[in-house]
Formats: structure tokens, C-alpha cells, sequence
């Protein structure tokens, strides 16, 4: 089987063109192919698939083998890949996810992707729609976690997000991930996104839902911005730079928050063949 390897910002791929629907999605596959050591390695697969709505339908599965809504490096990379092989020729495409239908912008140069800007639709405010237990929305409140008490803010971006600015050490950050992830509030599960404001950009480390720590999170950053302009760091309708460690993506939620705008790079590895 052949395979390409992308990443975006760090945040690494193995992306299959399964036009057929014919290559294994299991946990044991995907796990196999995401494992580092024995496997291709990456935070996840992407599958091009056909679709009757739009250019083409995006799968993803984590690399633990669950399949996830919706990813934002993941969806770069996937449109990169659909533009530089030619299944998609025009630079505005429409692909399809678990999450729904994201529509892509390519900026391209000499016939190759270098940028790519997605609109990732309007963000899940209800608990209901992340989702997550209890009512209304869940802005700047607490939970317990890891017997601490923890103040963050739901976003649901196709996939749920719990966000915080609370000021924290690398030591509870690092307990933290893996508790709130599973933390009983989010029957999902969720990723999470532990955020300190500067002066002019967000400094975010995620803990991301099925593939743990994680270089960058497309979705994250967009939950991340939306979760910012809700509690009053940032503005609405004005980009917001998100660095993460893998680096940085440029986020502009739109004043009625009707959708979120998410614009950043995507880069191809390697490519190669595989045996299953």
C-alpha cells in the first residue's frame, strides 16, 4: 500500500488514498502504522475518500485507533495533499469530515500548497452540542480534576475542547492531560488546552484526545481563540496568534461567531509502500 507522510506543525500523518474504501481502518492497523518504532509512526491516518457532497471525505483515526470528528493540522495536510496530486484542482475545495463539511482556501506557488486556510464553521457553545454533561454553556467555570480545582471554558469545534487560562506548573500540566481527558463531565472525552496570554499571542500546550501530547492541534488552536474572546483576552474579527510547540497558527473568530477561520502551513515528508 502506498502512503505519504505529512505534518503540520509537527503535528505528524500518515495519509492513504482510499478511493475504495478498501484499506484497513481497525485499531490494530492504526495503531500498528502510528507506532514509532515498529510502524511508519504519526499522531494519527488520514484516508482520502470519496464523497458525494463535496471534493472528497476526510477519515481520521488517532493513533491509539479511535476515529476522531474532526482535525485541524490533519485537514491542511489533507488538502495540501489533494492539490499537489491534482484530485482537486481549484484552490477553494470543500471536504467532508465526521465534524461536517469544512471549506478550504489553498494559497499556493508554482503548483504547490505552501499555505493553507480552512474554515472550520461556527463553534459549539451548548454543553449539549460538545459535547459535555449539564446544561447552558460552561464559560470561565470549575471542575475537579486530579483534586484540584480547575477553571476553563467547553468549546466543541466538530471535536470538544476544555480550555484554561489558569496559571499552572509544568508538573500539574503534565497530571493534568491525561485526567481531564477522560474526566467524567466530557462523555466523549475530550482534548485539552492549558493556555498562557501574552502580550501578543496565546502560548497553548495540548493534551490531545487519543494521541496524547501533541506538537500542535489545529482544533485545539480554534477552541483555544474562541475560548479567548469568551472570557475577554482576545477581540473577536481580528486574527489571534496561537504558538504552539510545533509553532504558530493564525485564528480570526468572527464577531456573531458564526465561524472561525484557521490559516497555517502544511509540508509533506516522505512517501512510501507497506505491507499489510
Amino acid at each position: 500500500m502506498k502512503f505519504w507522510k505529512y505534518h503540520g506543525l509537527g503535528n505528524d500523518f500518515v495519509l492513504f488514498e482510499d478511493f475504495k474504501s478498501e484499506i484497513p481502518a481497525d485499531p490494530e492497523f492504526v495503531r500498528y502504522i502510528c507506532d514509532r518504532h515498529f510502524g511508519i509512526g504519526g499522531d494519527g491516518i488520514l484516508y482520502i475518500r470519496k464523497d458525494a457532497e463535496a471534493d472528497a471525505y476526510m477519515k481520521i483515526m488517532n493513533s491509539d485507533g479511535s476515529e476522531a470528528e474532526m482535525c485541524g493540522n490533519g485537514i491542511r495536510c489533507f488538502a495540501k495533499h489533494l492539490y499537489d496530486f491534482g484530485i482537486v484542482k481549484s484552490e477553494k475545495m470543500k471536504i467532508n469530515t465526521l465534524g461536517g463539511i469544512k471549506y478550504i482556501d489553498v494559497k499556493a506557488e508554482n503548483g504547490i500548497a505552501k499555505e493553507v486556510s480552512v474554515n472550520m464553521g461556527a463553534p459549539y457553545l451548548e454543553v449539549k452540542d460538545i459535547p459535555m454533561n449539564g446544561n447552558g454553556r460552561f464559560i470561565n467555570k470549575k471542575i475537579t480534576a486530579a483534586g484540584m480545582e480547575i477553571t476553563g471554558t467547553a468549546v466543541g469545534m466538530g471535536n470538544p475542547h476544555f480550555v484554561t487560562f489558569q496559571d499552572l506548573n509544568d508538573e500539574d500540566i503534565l497530571k493534568l492531560g491525561p485526567v481531564l481527558e477522560k474526566h467524567e463531565m466530557f462523555p466523549r472525552k475530550t482534548n485539552v488546552e492549558f493556555v498562557t496570554a501574552k502580550e501578543d499571542y496565546l502560548d497553548v500546550k495540548v493534551y490531545e484526545r487519543g494521541a496524547a501530547w501533541t506538537n500542535a492541534c489545529g482544533t485545539g488552536a480554534c477552541a483555544t481563540a474562541v475560548a479567548a474572546t469568551l472570557v475577554g483576552i482576545c477581540p473577536t474579527g481580528k486574527d489571534i496568534a496561537i504558538h504552539l510547540p510545533g509553532g504558530t497558527l493564525s485564528i480570526n473568530v468572527k464577531n456573531d461567531y458564526s465561524s472561525v477561520q484557521m490559516t497555517g502551513p502544511a509540508e509533506m515528508v516522505f512517501e512510501g509502500e507497506i505491507n499489510w
